[in-house]
C-alpha cells in the first residue's frame, strides 16, 4: 500500500539501516531539525556489530582495528574503562549507549528493511519514494543509504575444482570449524590475519596465501597504540616521506624483516595499501604454525596448487577476499556509479541530487565512526542550507561537482585493487569534512535558521 503523503515530508529523512553509520546520520540530522526514520531490516541495532544477528561481520574474537580515540564518535566518547581496542560487545553496548544517549531509539523503526528506493515523481528535487519490506510506500525528502558495503561476500575465481569446504570471513564465527583439519586463508586483510591466527591453534595445518607481501603493524609501538602514534606525526605536520621512514624503522624494530621471519616482501610502499594491524601474524608464521604460500594458480580435488608450483592438501579454504559494493534497493544510476563503486564527493555527496547522500561508504587507514560523524554533520547541515536558500549551499553544489575526481588519499598513491576503491587517508579526509560542517554552519547560523539542537551540537565545538 501507499501511505499518504504527511504535510512535512519535505522535511522528513529515511536512513537506511541502524548500524555505526545509520546512527550517525540519525543524530546529526535530528540535530538539525529534521523529522527522521530509520529503518532497520533487523529487530536490534548494531550493524555489522552485532554479533547475534545475520547481518554480522564480527567473530567472536574480534576487536577493533583502530584504538579508542580513532574509532569513536568526537561527541561521544568511548569509556574510559573500555581497553585500548574493545571486543565487538563492547562497541556494541556503546552503540546501545549512543543511542539512548541522543534519543535516536524512538526513531528506529526495526524489522523493516528497505525494498526499493525511487525518485518523486517530480525527480529527486522532490523527494525520493522508500518502499519498505512490510509493503509500505512512503515520501522522503531525502534518504541517507547507511546499510554498510561490507556485507555481500566477494569470491575469486581459480582454475580448477576444490572438493573441499569452502567458507568465506563473512560467515566465520568460532575457530572450532578448524579443528581436526588442513586449512588454507586466503586473503591478508585484517580479517584474513586474524582468521588464520586463529586457524594456526586450532588446525592440524594451517596455511596463508597472500597474492603479494605486505607491511604488518603491531597494534603497539612504544607501549602506545600504533594508530596513536602515527596521529601524533600527522599532528606535528610530519611529511608523508618522513612518515614512511619512521614507520618503517618502527616496524623493522618491532616486527622485523618480513623475509627473515618468513613473509614475502612487500611489492610497495608503506601506506600504499589499507594498513594490517597484526602483532601475532608473524609472532605464528615464526613460530611455524602458519605455512605461508602465494597466490593460488588452480585447485585439483583436495589439493591446492600454488603459482611458485607448491601443492598442499586442504580440507577447508577460508576467503577472507572482501566484499563487493552492492545496494540492490537502487537504480546505480542514482548513485552516479562508475567504474564499480558510486561515483560522489567525499563518497557521500550525489554531484547533482541535493536529497541523497550515502554514509560511510569509506575505508579509511584508522577508524570509522568518528568519519562518518563528520559525513553527516556535513551532509546535515548542507541539506538545511539548501532547504533555506542559503548562498553557501550553491557554493557547494558547485564544489561537489567541480572536486567530485579528487582523491582522497593524502598524496598517497594506493596500488590499484578493487580493495582500494574507497580507501582514504583518515587525516586528511576528516580535516576536510570538518571544514566542509564548519563551513555550512556558519552559513545557517548566520541565516538563523538552525535548529536549537544543532546550535548546542555546533556550540560544544565537536
Amino acid at each position: 500500500m501507499t501511505a499518504p503523503a504527511p504535510a512535512n515530508a519535505a522535511n522528513r529523512v529515511c536512513v537506511v539501516g541502524a548500524g555505526s553509520s545509520g546512527l550517525a546520520a540519525a543524530r546529526n540530522f535530528l540535530a538539525q531539525g529534521f523529522e527522521v526514520d530509520v529503518l532497520e531490516r533487523e529487530d536490534d541495532l548494531g550493524g555489522n556489530w552485532n554479533y547475534d544477528k545475520g547481518t554480522a561481520r564480527v567473530y567472536r574474537s574480534t576487536h577493533t582495528i583502530s584504538s579508542k580515540p580513532g574509532t569513536e564518535y568526537p561527541d561521544f566518547p568511548m569509556p574510559a574503562h573500555y581497553p585500548d581496542y574493545p571486543h565487538h560487545t563492547l562497541v556494541l553496548q556503546y552503540f546501545r549507549d549512543y543511542a539512548a544517549h541522543f534519543g535516536l531509539l524512538e526513531h528506529i523503526e526495526f524489522s523493516t528493511g528497505v525494498q526499493a528506493i525511487v525518485p518523486a515523481a517530480g525527480g529527486p528535487a522532490e523527494g525520493w519514494l522508500v518502499t519498505t519490506t512490510t509493503g509500505e510506500t512512503r515520501p522522503y525528502g531525502a534518504v541517507v543509504i547507511a546499510n554498510g558495503h561490507n556485507w555481500h561476500p566477494k569470491f575469486p575465481s581459480y582454475p580448477g575444482t576444490f572438493a573441499g569446504e569452502v567458507l568465506h570471513s563473512a560467515h566465520y564465527r568460532t575457530p572450532d570449524v578448524f579443528e581436526g583439519k588442513r586449512v588454507l586463508v586466503v586473503g591478508a586483510g585484517n580479517s584474513g590475519c586474524d582468521i588464520v591466527v586463529e586457524a594456526s591453534q586450532h588446525a592440524t595445518r594451517t596455511f596463508h596465501s597472500t597474492r603479494r607481501g605486505y607491511h604488518y603493524f603491531p597494534k603497539y609501538v612504544f607501549g602506545k597504540p600504533s594508530d596513536q602514534v602515527g596521529d601524533l606525526l600527522h599532528a606535528l605536520r610530519v611529511p608523508l616521506p618522513v612518515r614512511r621512514l619512521i614507520g618503517t624503522i618502527s616496524m623493522r624494530l618491532f616486527v622485523g624483516d618480513p623475509r627473515a621471519i618468513g613473509l614475502p616482501r612487500p611489492d610497495h610502499k608503506l601506506f600504499e595499501t589499507h594498513p594490517v594491524a597484526n602483532t601475532l601474524l608473524p609472532y605464528y608464521v615464526k613460530h611455524g604454525a602458519i605455512a605461508v604460500r602465494p597466490d593460488i594458480a588452480r585447485f585439483e580435488g583436495h589439493d591446492v596448487v600454488f603459482t611458485d608450483g607448491r601443492r598442499e592438501t586442504v580440507d577447508l579454504v577460508v576467503y577472507a577476499t572482501g566484499y563487493l559494493i552492492e545496494f540492490p534497493f537502487i537504480e546505480r544510476t542514482h548513485l552516479n556509479w562508475r567504474d564499480g563503486h558510486p561515483s560522489l564527493y567525499q563518497n557521500v555527496f550525489h554531484p547533482e541530487h541535493d536529497s541523497l547522500f550515502v554514509a560511510g561508504l569509506i575505508q579509511p587507514d584508522s577508524g570509522q565512526f568518528g568519519h562518518v560523524h563528520w559525513q553527516m554533520r556535513a551532509a546535515a547541515a548542507f541539506l538545511r542550507a539548501a532547504r533555506a536558500g542559503a548562498p553557501e549551499a550553491e557554493a557547494f553544489r558547485r564544489e561537489r561537482r567541480a572536486r567530485l575526481e579528487e582523491p582522497l588519499s593524502g598524496g598517497v598513491t594506493y596500488l590499484e585493487s578493487t580493495r582500494h576503491y574507497l580507501e582514504v587517508e583518515h587525516w586528511s579526509y576528516r580535516k576536510g569534512l570538518e571544514k566542509i560542517a564548519a563551513r555550512l554552519e556558519r552559513t545557517i547560523r548566520r541565516r538563523g535558521v538552525q535548529h536549537s539542537a544543532a546550535r548546542e551540537l555546533a556550540g560544544a565545538g565537536q
